[in-house]
């Protein structure tokens, strides 16, 4: 990022310039978040295991719906509670605590049925495997 672009308050003018914001976005989020760490340690697990499995096209849609669902619940997380720290500038306040706890609760509906998914997908295979 340029210099300039640092405090850049106006829309970006190239995709590219867009593009570097929402990397910088996605690595802010890595770097930051050790929730979205634990997630994307699990995606790769669950990557991995489909790889071994050999699993099928239609399988492998599931699986990827899971990922992207807790990756982008897990984005939404994060901008609640950054909208919502900005806000309050981190004083207590009970719609705040609501808004941060739904955020919260939806990613782990995400990560739930991830792991439902992911179940669906593996036991019946490592099941078959094993006996």
């Amino acid at each position: 990022m340029d210099s300039q672009d640092k405090h850049q308050t106006t829309k970006n003018h190239h995709f590219t310039q867009a593009f570097k914001h929402a990397l910088d976005g996605i690595l802010d989020i890595i770097h930051n978040e050790p929730n979205m760490r634990y997630h994307m340690i699990f995606a790769l697990g669950a990557l991995l295991c489909g790889i071994i499995l050999r699993i099928s096209r239609m399988d492998w849609l599931w699986i990827t719906l899971a990922i992207f669902t807790v990756i982008l619940s897990e984005f939404a997380n994060t901008i609640a509670e950054s909208l919502s720290d900005l806000v309050t500038h981190g004083r207590f306040d009970p719609l705040v605590k609501r808004v941060k706890d739904v955020a919260a609760g939806a990613v782990v509906v995400a990560a739930l049925f991830a792991v439902i998914t992911g179940g669906l997908v593996f036991v019946p295979r490592v099941w078959t495997l094993l006996f």
